[in-house]
């Protein structure tokens, strides 16, 4: 007994090796955690290119350089402008958009769009309006979240994605159409 005792008591009073047990157990959850602000912060600038360039691609509409737009049509001018500006996280051919004509501003949708059981919009015809015409903008984008445990938490759709979305509701500046009017 006596042996086995002092064997125990050694073992017990032993500090060799300690910070580098603590650093394993606390070096995993650090990482984790420090990946996941990276990528939320990622995310949160992400919203914010999408921000800006729907309120470029709507001052385009507003002031009617999207519907007199030449050599092009004017969805092609709108995804050029919506396009311009959202930076290199977003990719573009992957958002989504609704452009349509409402009578009023308080006709205005502003609930969460309707989408298929994949999360795509359902579509509505491009109509940017005329001159004086209110006009309804939503741009939907599903942000790839690459992080698992942050997936978990935040995704909205299959396949770890997160529903960015910018909503605007412009009138059309006075301008004069191609028509003459």
């Amino acid at each position: 007994m006596g042996v086995f005792s002092g064997i125990v008591k050694r073992w017990l009073g032993e500090n060799e090796g300690v910070t580098a047990i603590e650093f394993s157990l606390l070096a995993t959850p650090f990482v984790f955690i420090a990946i996941g602000i990276i990528e939320l912060s990622m995310m949160f600038v992400a919203n914010s290119l999408l921000l800006g360039a729907v309120d470029d691609a709507a001052r385009a509409i507003r002031t009617g350089q999207v519907q007199q737009a030449s050599g092009e049509t004017s969805l092609q001018a709108f995804q050029n402008a919506l396009c311009q500006t959202s930076g290199i996280l977003l990719d573009c051919s992957q958002m989504q958009y609704q452009v349509q004509t409402i009578d009023d501003f308080s006709d205005a949708d502003m609930s969460k769009p309707q989408v298929d059981k994949n999360g795509n919009l359902i579509a509505e015809p491009f109509d940017p309006g005329s001159s004086g015409s209110v006009v309804l903008i939503r741009v939907v984008y599903l942000y790839p979240l690459m992080t698992p445990m942050i997936g978990q938490f935040f995704s909205d759709y299959p396949g770890n994605k997160k529903m960015l979305m910018a909503t605007v509701v412009i009138e059309n500046e006075p301008y004069s159409d191609s028509s003459g009017g």
